[in-house]
This record gives structure tokens, sequence and C-alpha cells, in this order.
């Protein structure tokens, strides 16, 4: 066997991995936003004056707009129902918590990158941003509703 032929099989190998894997990331990561913005939902009060505190300007809608993104983003992230579009507002949601919650970690990006990757928003972030990449894998329903829609279409 040269080697041309054992990377092939290789390569071959580990892209039967990719759909497990991204299986994996998506339910965990999905459970885990479903959980916060739950979070933010059912402590609404608290999670507006947490927000007022960090000077986000109309902290209640704010609030309101980021638990709700989270429960939903999540679920369809958690089921890959429009996991690739719904990871976009799921990126923008972190995004806004690293620039208020986590501002000197999000500084930090380049000179102490340990500091930025520590903070609490950067798996979710890792999270969606995997699945808007590589989308939700063979394994969800966006896969499903796809080869329904392609079988319909040949028939």
């Amino acid at each position: 066997m040269n080697l041309s032929s054992a990377y092939s099989r290789f390569h071959s190998v580990s892209e039967r991995l990719r759909s497990p894997l991204l299986l994996i990331i998506r339910v965990f990561w999905g459970a885990q936003f479903i959980q916060t913005g739950w979070g933010k939902l059912t402590h609404l009060e608290r999670t507006t004056e947490y927000f007022a505190s960090l000077g986000i300007p109309a902290a209640h809608l704010n609030a309101l707009a980021a638990g709700s993104t989270e429960c939903l983003g999540g679920l369809l992230l958690l089921l890959g129902l429009g996991a690739r579009l719904a990871s976009v507002p799921l990126l923008a949601t972190m995004a806004v918590a690293y620039a208020t919650a986590e501002r000197d970690a999000f500084g930090a990006l380049f000179r102490e990158p340990d500091k930025f990757t520590s903070a609490a928003p950067f798996l979710f972030l890792l999270a969606s941003l995997i699945v808007l990449a590589f989308g939700p894998g063979a394994f969800s329903l966006d896969r499903l509703l796809l080869h329904e829609n392609s079988i319909q279409r040949k028939t």
C-alpha cells in the first residue's frame, strides 16, 4: 500500500466521523442554549437587571430577545432543523455577550487568547460557528426533509 492509498483510506474513515460529531455538538450545545435561554426567561427580572448593569439599552427587551433566541435557536440546533440559519442569531447573541459581559476577555483575544477561550460564551460561539460552517450533518431533520423533498421531486 502506497502513501497516497493509505491517506485516501484514512480520509474516508475520518469523513465518516463528521455526522456523528456534528450530532454530538448539536445535541449537547443545543440543550445548553435551551437551558441558558430558559434561565434568562424564567428569571427575567434578574436578567433585565443584569443587562441594565452592563449598560445594555432596552435591557428588558434585550433580555427577552436573548433568552428567546437561545431557547428557540438551541431547539433548532438540537433538532438539526434550519440549523445553519439558527446558528446566525446564536452567533450574534454570543458576540453581544462577549462585547458586554466579557469585554475584558474579548479585548484579550490576541494578547491573552486563554482569557478569550476560557470566557463563558466561547464554547457556545464555537459550537454555533461549527454548525454554520459544516451544517447539521446527516443525522438531522434538515437532511431528512431535504431527502424527502428530493424523493418527491423525482416522482
